[in-house]
């Protein structure tokens, strides 16, 4: 296979159109599965939220305008062909660019600091772009981006169970971590769950577990098992849509996994809002 040349402001233009799409525009699986929720809530007060998030996507969609005012910190997984080279700039430098173009030129609120204890003063174009890169065979590339608000982010978590602690202990560390976040990461949720590989691998696996389409399960019938009946218990803790009570608190629970040490079983949640933002292209 021949070495395929992609220009740097290919990527970057992608990466642009990923950002503002995503920001804009909620994925069908997620319309959908608000739909389905608003027709099937118990509360008054809960149906009514979910007819306002619809409306809210509807509005944002036709006049291109953010779903929320916290437009995220750009995340990025990307499958990066061997066979590929970068013209006139480098693959890096291309991504954080088209970050900087799409919050700049789309009018999303920049909300990235350039250092996270001390001086905080924000970079002004939402760059640097968190970018997770993997070598795949071909000469294509593949991305996954999704931005992240802090709303539901710093309700997530991560622990390292130890094998004895099995698939009860599992279930326990996701139900209390939902049940902590409560209303706070914007509800009707998506969980992420990462369990596998080592503190920060479970941590990636946990992200890249929102970005899946919630219409979708784990190949793995027991994980699916495992998804369907998180998605149950969850829902049966009452916090609902906007955590003003009712029986829809989350929209979908996704499990990935990887193996790991014979002494460990790390697992990692990560909290995604309704919104759940995220796009894919490929080069």
């Amino acid at each position: 296979m021949e070495i395929r040349k992609i220009n740097a402001a290919v990527v970057t233009e992608t990466v642009k159109k990923l950002f503002m799409d995503m920001n804009y525009n909620i994925g069908s699986d997620i319309l959908d599965a608000l739909k389905k929720a608003q027709e099937n809530e118990s509360s008054p007060v809960g149906k009514n939220v979910l007819e306002q998030l619809i409306e809210n996507h509807k509005i944002a969609s036709s006049e291109e305008v953010p779903i929320c005012q916290d437009t995220g910190m750009a995340v990025l997984f990307v499958e990066y062909g061997d066979h590929v080279a970068i013209d006139n700039g480098s693959f890096e430098d291309a991504v954080q660019e088209g970050v900087r173009q799409a919050y700049i030129d789309g009018y999303l609120r920049k909300s990235i600091v350039s250092d996270p204890v001390f001086d905080r003063i924000n970079t002004r174009d939402n760059t640097p772009a968190v970018i997770y890169t993997s070598i795949v065979p071909g000469n294509k590339i593949h991305i996954l981006a999704g931005c992240k608000g802090f709303g539901s982010e710093n309700m997530s978590s991560v622990k390292m169970l130890t094998p004895s602690a099995g698939v009860e202990g599992v279930k326990k560390f996701i139900m209390d971590t939902v049940k902590y976040a409560g209303p706070n990461p914007c509800p009707p949720i998506v969980v992420g769950v990462g369990i596998g590989g080592t503190f920060e691998k479970a941590a990636m696996l946990s992200k890249k577990a929102t970005l899946r389409p919630i219409d979708t399960h784990n190949p793995d019938p027991r994980y699916a098992a495992l998804e369907n009946e998180l998605l149950d218990d969850i829902n049966k803790m009452g916090f609902g849509p906007a955590g003003l009570g009712g029986s829809t608190t989350a929209l979908g629970v996704n499990i990935e996994t990887f193996p790991t040490h014979i002494a460990g079983m790390p697992v990692a949640v990560n909290i995604c809002c309704h919104a759940a933002r995220h796009k894919e292209a490929e080069i």
